[in-house]
């Protein structure tokens, strides 16, 4: 019998990926483990980006994704397929990370089996059950159960013993985010040309500004798109500026956003960015437009100012610490903030130079130490 750990690390998409990536290294270099991954492919081609950029080759793949599939058909799936694979592996620890559908049906999937599950990311709460949807129910989903919170921040943290969760499984690590970045930024300063596919666009916009775009969020499809496309068509009718948009490759989004912005001459929409290319992005940004979670972590890791184009946001420390700013999805005042950051240098540096509060660097290898006690 090995006295080593086994670990099953389960993940569905790429910014899931992204965010365990630096733990499956720490893993896999731990003597104190051994270290499985099991993907349910909830994003396909995303995913198998950052497998390939992290050099991991899952031992399972459930390969779930099916276009147009609803949230209850991936749930069912996820719950029974994750279930079989735990089945087949009997490992002493599970680990999700952040919110999505797999990460609920995972950490299910183990409590049913009376498999302790270990959340990265653990305690993040909007406090709205319909913003973000479905992912904040499915965190609080998971809250109830973990035998291992790992939370980013403090605020997390208090978030947590808030809903009596019991203070000593919950422990601030930072979050992984903050070791993925470091780690994809000096690879490609290693190798460039990882990330030398968006040189055409550095070129056809150079001695512009740069404003990175992101928006995917299902609670802003319809009105919500239809305002932040408008409120895109605005800000680009300068000439100082050029927006970026990775689109998503949900319809709701890429019909609404081919509608308003296809053939503007200072927007490049394009297609989703791996992660070094995204990396790259906010690179050379400005500042950041988005919905996303993630980029609400990593931006600021690069000293660049991110506008929230949602109502409510599950990571509340940015906006404290003055690197993020909610602007919702009217287009009135997502124009105005662009404006006043691109416009007023000491609203720029304020945001610009605020303390980043979401990681140093090492929260795999203190997640790693939480694992082996």
């Amino acid at each position: 019998m090995s006295d080593k750990r086994k670990i099953l690390t389960v993940f569905g998409t790429r910014p899931e990926a992204i965010k365990l990536f630096p733990l499956i290294h720490a893993l896999e270099a731990d003597e104190r483990f051994v270290s499985r991954v099991c993907v349910s492919a909830q994003h396909r081609g995303m995913l198998d980006q950052v497998l390939e950029i992290a050099g991991i080759a899952p031992h399972h793949d459930l390969d779930l994704m099916t276009p147009g599939q609803t949230l209850d058909a991936l749930t069912a799936r996820a719950l029974t397929g994750i279930g079989e694979v735990l089945d087949i592996e009997k490992p002493d620890f599970v680990v999700v990370q952040g919110d999505t559908t797999t990460v609920m049906a995972g950490a299910l999937a183990a409590y049913y089996r009376q498999i302790p599950v270990c959340h990265v990311e653990a305690g993040l709460r909007s406090g709205d059950i319909h913003h973000p949807w479905p992912e904040e129910v499915n965190r609080k989903v998971v809250g109830t159960f973990a035998a291992l919170h790992c939370a980013p921040t403090e605020t997390a943290a208090a978030a947590l013993r808030r809903e009596n969760v019991a203070a000593d499984t919950i422990h601030v690590t930072g979050n992984t985010v903050i070791d993925a970045l470091q780690w994809v930024t000096a690879k490609i300063a290693a190798q460039p040309e990882l990330a030398s596919g968006l040189a055409p666009l550095e070129q056809r916009f150079a001695g512009k500004r740069i404003i990175g775009m992101t928006s995917h969020r299902r609670e802003n499809f319809g009105d919500g798109m239809r305002g932040i496309a408008g409120a895109v068509r605005r800000i680009a009718q300068r000439e100082d500026v050029a927006v970026i948009f990775p689109v998503h490759l949900n319809p709701n989004v890429r019909e609404v956003m081919e509608a308003e912005l296809a053939g503007l001459d200072n927007v490049a929409l394009i297609e989703p960015l791996d992660y070094p290319h995204f990396a790259r992005l906010l690179d050379i940004a400005t500042l950041m437009l988005t919905d996303s979670g993630g980029v609400q972590e990593e931006a600021p890791a690069l000293g660049k100012p991110v506008l929230v184009m949602r109502e409510t946001t599950e990571r509340p420390e940015g906006v404290a610490a003055g690197t993020a700013k909610l602007v919702g999805t009217d287009p009135d005042t997502i124009v105005a903030e662009t404006t006043r950051l691109l416009d007023d240098p000491h609203a720029y540096a304020a945001m610009a130079r605020a303390h980043n509060p979401f990681g140093d660097g090492h929260s795999a290898l203190r997640i790693c130490d939480l694992l082996a006690e």
